[in-house]
């Protein structure tokens, strides 16, 4: 009798410790079940239609769980050894919302070596792996037409304007770098994607989905959550430049371009309206092939970078909207961004409480009337999120 109660007891044991374990896995996997498709507001960014919702909840759980499907793409970092802790919180910003979910890896790059403290640090917060390159000095440099006493009246011209930036020489170099030549580095030769983060970055949402394999499943080339007008002081010739390179050039205009995005007279004049730079998510071949690398050349050429103040985020947003389709171009509205001064918070708040959102909408950029964004969504017809008429002011 002893040894009855004794199995029955076993029995029962065994049949509560399966219980528990079959909770603790539907737990455990039902976030993986909350997979919502990004960008509500576009059009194009819903799953195929032919998928029924069971089949996009299970695709929406193989994209968080199966590792083996990931994307050739990796973070993309410009930093000094002086940025390292102002950096470490734009990575746990991104560690935390997405890539300790993914493990993508991480290229770090910068004009002079590395120290051994900013390589152990960051090696440590990053979940993916590590690489770190020198920028070779031809990149970080002036090159050879550039008349440098031309260049420095042009700086302390910019200087005594007050215009940001505008006296800064390592800023010149920067924007050069970042247009020409960041997508060239050996570090980034295996890789398809990129994802630029920039210290002091802030990422709101969670992120439940391979942001870089839903580009590459929904074909788009470049996309970004900020878009707001250039300073006119600091690219007064950068569109008569361009100008000349797509009369030159008019094979790589893009069938279905978004010229109407970034002039209001068909391409008389530029503008100003860019996607801000610091964040995005691209395809790298988009800039090595021949359209965009030779539209750099004539720019370098030109001279802008150093007799004015081109920056790489015009440049790109231009090149963009010009030799991609619109259909190429993703605004990302799901996923929360802040950069000093502005703000992307998901306005509708179905987005944000399913993507666990950290921000305040009152502070959002997007419809506000400094924002490119609006003039984004109406050039390409696009459905705005629910609510954002309250955040126009």
């Amino acid at each position: 009798m002893a040894s009855s109660r004794s199995n029955a007891r076993i029995i029962r044991f065994a049949i509560f410790a399966l219980v528990l374990i079959g909770c603790g896995y539907i737990l455990t996997r039902g976030s993986a079940y909350n997979f919502t498709p990004p960008s509500p507001g576009n059009k194009d960014a819903t799953p195929v239609a032919s998928e029924s919702p069971a089949e996009q909840q299970a695709k929406g759980d193989q994209l968080v769980f199966n590792k083996n499907e990931k994307i050739k793409a990796t973070f993309v970092t410009l930093a000094r050894n002086s940025d390292l802790f102002s950096l470490m919180d734009s990575i746990r910003s991104v560690e935390d919302r997405f890539n300790n979910k993914y493990n993508y890896d991480w290229v770090f790059l910068n004009d002079q070596p590395f120290d051994e403290t900013f390589i152990e640090t960051t090696t440590a917060a990053c979940s993916g792996k590590t690489k770190y390159g020198l920028i070779p000095k031809e990149q970080w440099s002036y090159p050879p037409w550039i008349d440098q006493e031309k260049a420095a009246l042009a700086r302390e011209k910019m200087r005594e304007k007050k215009i940001i930036y505008g006296g800064s020489e390592p800023y010149r170099h920067m924007c050069r770098y970042e247009s020409g030549f960041f997508w060239r580095a050996d570090e980034l030769k295996e890789y398809e994607y990129y994802w630029r983060v920039e210290p002091d970055v802030k990422i709101y949402c969670d992120i439940n989905y391979d942001i870089f394999k839903w580009m590459k499943d929904n074909g788009k080339d470049y996309s970004f959550t900020i878009s707001l007008p250039e300073y006119k002081e600091t690219i007064p010739t950068l569109w008569e430049t361009t100008r000349k390179y797509i009369d030159a050039n008019p094979q790589f205009l893009a069938k279905d371009n978004l010229m109407e995005w970034i002039s209001d007279d068909q391409g008389k004049t530029y503008n100003g309206c860019h996607f801000w730079s610091n964040f995005e998510i691209g395809n790298l071949n988009f800039y090595r092939g021949d359209a965009y690398r030779q539209y750099f050349e004539h720019l370098d050429k030109a001279g802008g970078f150093f007799y004015e103040r081109w920056g790489d985020a015009p440049v790109h947003s231009i090149a963009a909207a010009l030799f991609l389709p619109r259909d190429k171009i993703h605004f990302f509205e799901d996923v929360g961004y802040y950069h000093v001064p502005f703000h992307n918070c998901p306005v509708d708040k179905e987005v944000r409480f399913a993507r666990n959102c950290n921000c305040d909408p009152n502070k959002d950029f997007t419809w506000r009337g400094y924002s490119c964004t609006t003039k984004y969504y109406t050039v390409n017809n696009l459905k705005r999120p629910k609510g954002w008429e309250k955040y126009t002011q």
